[in-house]
């Protein structure tokens, strides 16, 4: 039976010389040192996680956790909460944003109900303990029993994926206003005020963006999280989709793969992840600067530079189908292109 100890204790430092024969055999490739740029700091992080200099494509998936949240209720989103389970059917049709994404790159994209407010959903697997959780403004969003069971029972489901062949992980979600429990994780793990973590979401009135901030200064102060304990933090100021993000972050690095982020809420759930395990960082894969507030300010607690610069903030894990290709770019790098030594030419070095 999988714990959380041993989940953490799974998660390997990244193979050192892997990483050095892929730094040199990099540096050796017909082409000026350095100027591939991040594509070869990529594949040197990919040679780590693989824990071989020979690293190659393969099947990719994107895991989007689909919830209701019980701070719906005071009145921090424009959009029904419906809206949810009928845009979690859409993705079991392929019809999302994420799909099309996906589809383009080869890219599977699975949805994952771990609490959405309605009846069982056809085509779609659940780690379902309620119909949304509770209202951060007013007590926890979960106990943290149901916070450990859900990011165990999330984290074996990313790593049975692994296990059947898939090499890449992607993350995403899905719940009508979970920017909000987003924000307080945020402002909670990195000290910033409520306001400078508090966006407009699916295009909330910026008139009323000071209620939102409000709502998440509540819940911090009702429930006041542990800002060193990640499980703390999701358990009273996160939601169900929250939990499951990090979950499969966690299960992807114990399960020895690279997991691709989306955005802002996968930035809030890599920072409750480092908490958990703070090895987790180097299995991360950072793939755009979002739109939405309060993700730069995750991004630069992570120490972490995303790939994309496209103003994105749909989420559902639109991002992380987006950088998929990237990973392919650098296994292409490094099997395709000549060497050097191979062509008697020597390029001069940075200096």
């Amino acid at each position: 039976m999988l714990t959380l100890e041993h989940l953490v204790h799974l998660i390997r430092p990244l193979d050192e010389p892997a990483m050095q024969l892929a730094r040199h055999h990099i540096d050796g490739l017909f082409k000026p040192v350095g100027s591939l740029g991040r594509l070869e700091e990529l594949a040197v992080q990919l040679a780590g996680i693989y824990r071989t200099p020979d690293i190659h494509p393969g099947a990719k998936e994107i895991i989007v956790m689909a919830a209701d949240h019980g701070v719906f209720d005071e009145g921090i989103a424009v959009t029904p909460r419906e809206v949810t389970a009928s845009q979690a059917l859409n993705m079991t049709r392929g019809l999302t944003g994420v799909c099309a994404l996906a589809a383009a790159s080869g890219v599977k994209v699975q949805i994952v109900d771990i609490g959405i407010d309605s009846e069982p959903l056809p085509g779609m697997p659940s780690l379902k303990l309620a119909r949304g959780c509770a209202n951060i403004a007013k007590g926890a969003a979960m106990s943290r029993h149901d916070a450990e069971h859900l990011l165990l029972a999330s984290a074996r489901y990313a790593m049975d994926k692994v296990a059947s062949g898939v090499r890449v992980l992607g993350v995403g979600e899905l719940g009508i206003g979970n920017t909000t429990p987003a924000a307080a994780m945020v402002s909670v793990m990195t000290g910033a005020a409520p306001e400078q973590a508090v966006g407009l979401g699916a295009n909330f009135p910026s008139h009323r963006l000071h209620h939102k901030v409000e709502v998440v200064r509540s819940a911090i102060a009702v429930n006041r999280p542990d800002a060193s304990d990640g499980i703390d933090v999701l358990a009273k100021v996160g939601g169900f989709d929250l939990v499951g993000m990090t979950g499969v972050i966690l299960g992807g690095a114990a399960a020895g793969v690279p997991v691709v982020l989306d955005g802002f809420l996968s930035y809030a759930c890599a920072l409750a992840a480092c908490r958990i395990a703070p090895g987790v960082w180097h299995y991360l894969v950072p793939s755009h600067h979002s739109a939405e507030k309060g993700s730069q300010l995750a991004l630069a607690h992570l120490d972490l530079k995303p790939f994309i610069h496209l103003e994105l903030r749909l989420g559902e894990g639109s991002g992380a189908a987006m950088a998929m290709p990237f990973i392919d770019a650098a296994c292409a790098m490094v099997q395709r292109m000549g060497r050097m030594a191979d062509n008697h030419v020597e390029l001069p070095r940075p200096a």
